[in-house]
């Protein structure tokens, strides 16, 4: 039996319950410590899903009902001398996912009413902003102590409906209305946390509170949820080696292929290196590397989005931006760029201050693998288990160098295709054929790039780089010819290594690969 160090908090999002049941917590205490000392009152975080927003928001409303028992040994506890119990009221909108007007009016009765339940007071009032209001007021008047407002995920009633104007009016109103009391009943509040997934936009959700602090993407917060490096390697370093022993891995393989999985999200400039707490508790836990946050929610609307805004898969492992470019607001959204940051899809990978522009890049292998998993079944094929059999036919064909027996499988593949697919453009093609070899990194160190005034795709493998270009309903001739006219091999001539260009002829009528020609350099 291998041993034991720490539980592991798996789905467990209450502070309360995991301090006292002696999980494994990693103290993010000194956060609130900062809010108190710097006497912030209005406080607005984004991160992606499953990503620890639930944990905090849960600890600090242990803090501000004054439990002063559960955060022994914590940074707060040498800070705090008075643990005042302040009425607190936790609001948890990710239940209110795929809701119509009705259902949502429904929900936000019913949590308001436990509350008041709690509070001991009968309502007369009907709508949801103005029972609120009462809540807070009541409670101050009860305790004569502050309130605390804590919302948790408060666009998740609107994440599903971001891409249909009609069905988003109607819910936004809703939510914008239920918020709309946080502004006057400043007097009455001590202090107020909202989480979500999106930036809210000024002019929509929140507009009356303008004096909210969003701290989503300063430098001092990178590491408020999630774990960092530092924590990793320090407080859970004999984590790490447990499991090492488990896989039989030194200390040091074993962190590595847990950085290469779920490390790599940046939230600021100059971030801390942060890992994936759902992904990383749960590979702890089953001593198991694995998918488990991409795996725990298909990402529909990421689909939906991709298509919608017809985004080039190529851009995604590296892509330039200036920052009102991606922290933007969904309904000024006018590409997939923002959601897909925000989501947690892409994470900044660097900041050129000499520029003010960011980088932004695939987080991680797990997220890398999730997207093409998911991609190559939404562009190609839904068989999941067809596209493992091909993509290990071609994997094996391509590392014995063997690039016809590869481009042969490729071709009997794409003609097993079922095609309602309308789109029949090169573009669409070299989506498909830029998945594929990228679906090649999962089993073979292949570096694929693309762009535009480059090759359509660039293969690097240890001793010879492939430069492939392709051509609808046109000859293989014609491909390669463009290779030597544009110079596509150019940049690859001083790194030694054997040059191989490939162009590929498709034929759209067929849905297949009609030829192709092979030249070394």
């Amino acid at each position: 039996m291998a041993k034991i160090v720490n539980k592991y908090p798996v789905g467990i999002q209450t502070f309360e319950d995991i301090r006292e049941k002696g999980y494994l917590y990693i103290d993010k205490t000194k956060y609130i410590v900062d809010f108190r000392e710097k006497g912030m009152k209005f406080v607005f975080l984004s991160r992606p899903r499953r990503f620890g927003k639930s944990l905090f928001a849960s600890t600090l409303q242990a803090y501000f009902e004054g439990r002063k028992e559960l955060f022994e040994g914590l940074a707060i506890a040498d800070y705090e001398k008075d643990w005042v119990k302040h009425p607190v009221f936790h609001f948890d909108l990710s239940g209110a996912k795929h809701m119509s007007v009705e259902q949502l009016e429904r929900y936000l009765a019913d949590m308001l009413e436990e509350q008041e339940t709690i509070w001991g007071y009968k309502t007369h009032q009907v709508d949801a902003n103005l029972r609120l209001k009462d809540l807070v007021k009541k409670a101050y008047e009860k305790t004569g102590e502050k309130a605390v407002v804590i919302i948790d995920e408060y666009d998740a009633p609107l994440l599903d409906v971001v891409h249909e104007k009609e069905n988003l009016q109607p819910l936004r109103r809703i939510m914008q209305n239920f918020y709309s009391p946080l502004k006057m009943l400043d007097p009455y509040l001590e202090f107020t946390f909202i989480t979500g997934i999106t930036k809210f936009s000024q002019l929509s959700i929140f507009s009356e509170l303008n004096n909210l602090d969003n701290i989503s993407l300063f430098d001092q917060y990178s590491a408020i949820c999630g774990i960092s490096k530092t924590e990793l390697t320090t407080q859970m370093k004999p984590d790490i080696e447990a499991m090492g022993e488990a896989l039989n891995m030194t200390y040091e393989e074993c962190l590595k292929e847990l950085t290469q999985f779920y490390d790599g999200y940046h939230f600021s400039k100059n971030s801390e290196d942060i890992f994936n707490p759902f992904s990383l508790v749960k590979a702890l836990n089953a001593r198991d590397i694995a998918p488990y946050w991409f795996g725990s929610g298909t990402p529909s609307f990421l689909l939906k989005l991709l298509d919608k805004y017809h985004v080039n898969l190529s851009t995604l492992e590296s892509q330039e931006a200036v920052l009102s470019s991606f922290d933007q607001s969904t309904e000024e959204m006018t590409d997939a760029l923002p959601l897909l940051y925000q989501s947690g899809y892409l994470t900044i990978k660097k900041y050129e201050p000499m520029f003010q522009e960011y980088t932004l890049g695939i987080p991680n292998k797990e997220v890398r693998d999730g997207l093409l998993n998911s991609l190559i079944a939404h562009y190609v094929n839904p068989r999941r288990s067809d596209n493992n059999a091909f993509l290990l036919g071609v994997c094996k064909a391509v590392y014995r160098n063997d690039i016809e027996a590869a481009l042969e499988h490729m071709r009997t593949y794409m003609a097993t295709i079922p095609y309602d697919l309308e789109n029949h453009s090169e573009k669409h093609y070299q989506t498909i054929f830029y998945l594929m070899f990228s679906f090649l990194n999962i089993y073979i160190r292949t570096e694929v790039k693309s762009a535009i005034g480059r090759a359509d795709a660039v293969m690097h493998m240890p001793d010879t780089i492939y430069v492939f270009e392709l051509k609808v309903d046109k000859s293989a001739e014609e491909a390669l010819a463009q290779i030597d006219e544009k110079d596509y091999m150019l940049p690859y001539h001083s790194e030694g290594k054997r040059l191989v260009k490939i162009g590929i002829s498709f034929d759209s009528t067929q849905r297949t690969i009609r030829d192709w020609k092979i030249k070394e350099e």
